[in-house]
């Protein structure tokens, strides 16, 4: 886990990333019916202000209502650090899930014109999104993004790096 504020904009930047494009992949092949190289460029296309938004979501609000949430009612601080790290990305799933479906359900409607379908685009996305992105949060993208982070910045180097005027 992050374990001050610059580490933990680096990891949000990382597990974004991740968890964003394969949710973009997701939702454009759901809509297309097939995986073929058109979803893969739809996706891709959709993918940076998809990035954008996922980004301030999570930065600006999502983390520390899930955090609240996990360590007031789901942990403790000395509970195990795998316990914490389950425990707060299920909690983030959940609100990025429903912000997110909505986004998507707002694209949709920007491109097909049908603005009266939002409300059954997005309530109809939840559930498709939350099926696919909790299982891939948990053990895929958490640990893998956790392995990368924790690969590129041992912990205790993103200070050190800070502190002698080194860029990270």
């Amino acid at each position: 886990m992050p374990m001050h504020k610059r580490e933990s904009l680096i990891y949000t930047v990382l597990m974004c990333f991740t968890m964003v494009l394969w949710m973009s992949m997701y939702n454009v092949a759901l809509h297309m019916g097939t995986l073929n190289m058109e979803v893969i460029r739809e996706g891709w296309l959709g993918f940076p202000l998809a990035y954008v938004c996922a980004m301030c979501l999570d930065w600006l609000l999502v983390s520390k209502i899930a955090k609240g949430f996990a360590f007031r009612f789901l942990v403790k601080p000395e509970n195990s650090t795998m316990k914490k790290v389950i425990a707060v990305s299920c909690c983030m799933v959940v609100p990025m899930v429903i912000f997110m479906s909505l986004y998507g359900g707002l694209e949709a409607c920007v491109k097909s014109g049908a603005w009266n379908m939002l409300p059954i685009i997005w309530l109809t996305n939840i559930p498709k999104n939350f099926i696919m992105a909790l299982p891939f949060q948990l053990l895929i993208a958490g640990p893998l993004v956790r392995k990368i982070f924790r690969t590129a910045f041992p912990v205790g180097t993103v200070l050190l790096e800070a502190e002698s005027g080194n860029p990270v």
